[in-house]
């Protein structure tokens, strides 16, 4: 691996990077590598850190100069990774890529990649070409960061339903998107708390109060996890431009929390 290079590929888009070695007991599990954006004097910057022994090579296969993105595969003892890193409105970003999509040859098709399918069907009724896929608002949705809003505008939803100002979050700490009106339908309830951040099922959450019963007094909050869930209004985020949707949209997250790359991920939007 050319450290050189792949610094300099980075700088092509606008982008600084810093390769270092990963300290071997700066984790629990024995990750191979680490990718984060860090912000330092001089702005935000790709944090990349690498375990020594872990035999691991890093190769930019495409980078887009006018869109800011690039990918970057990892290749290592347990497989082939990709992670696309861009610039996205007012911030750096780095996603990983679902190994499901196979060979990634380039950062549209990683974009593509990160797409639910039913984004993706979205897209092909719309009849979208070229570029058209990749703006953040097109006829088929509307994407603010990893977030898609499709739009359902034969829904109606009773106004008892509606609640006010939620937040939608993928969780692991991560800063909420917050919808002005939001409906969910179905869905499996979990019980969240900063110990437990993934949520914790019914009877999950049960067992650990027999377990731990002063575990009841960890602030909790009921979410819902993999509802069908429908937005309106305004949608905001501090990192991105707040979108305003006049109908109901269904709501859908990128495919990113499918791959086996993000694990090694650090940044959260």
């Amino acid at each position: 691996m050319d450290v050189g290079l792949l610094e300099a590929k980075f700088g092509r888009i606008g982008a600084r990077a810093r390769i270092g070695a990963l300290p071997n007991a700066s984790s629990r599990r024995p990750q191979p590598l680490t990718l984060d954006v860090q912000r330092d004097g001089m702005g935000e910057y790709f944090d990349l850190r690498l375990r020594d022994g872990a035999n691991v090579d890093l190769e930019v296969v495409d980078l887009r100069r006018r869109e800011q993105h690039l990918l970057m595969k990892a290749r290592e003892q347990r497989g082939e990774h990709y992670y696309l890193c861009g610039h996205d409105e007012q911030h750096w970003f780095v996603a990983g890529v679902p190994e499901s999509a196979g060979r990634l040859p380039t950062v549209f098709a990683a974009m593509e990649a990160l797409k639910p399918p039913e984004v993706l069907a979205a897209q092909r009724r719309q009849g979208l070409k070229g570029k058209e896929r990749y703006r953040r608002k097109n006829a088929a949705y509307v994407r603010q960061g990893e977030w898609f809003f499709v739009p359902a505008p034969k829904v109606h939803v009773a106004k008892k339903l509606i609640v006010l100002n939620e937040p939608l979050s993928r969780g692991e700490g991560s800063k909420p998107h917050v919808c002005e009106f939001l409906f969910r339908k179905g869905g499996e309830l979990v019980f969240v708390s900063d110990e437990y951040p993934q949520g914790l099922t019914e009877n999950e959450y049960r067992g650990l109060l027999r377990q731990k019963p002063r575990a009841k007094n960890w602030h909790w909050d009921r979410r819902w996890r993999n509802p069908e869930a429908y937005a309106m209004g305004r949608i905001s985020h501090p990192d991105h431009k707040t979108i305003n949707l006049l109908v109901w949209h269904r709501v859908f997250m990128n495919t990113e929390g499918q791959s086996q790359a993000k694990s090694h991920v650090v940044f959260l939007d």
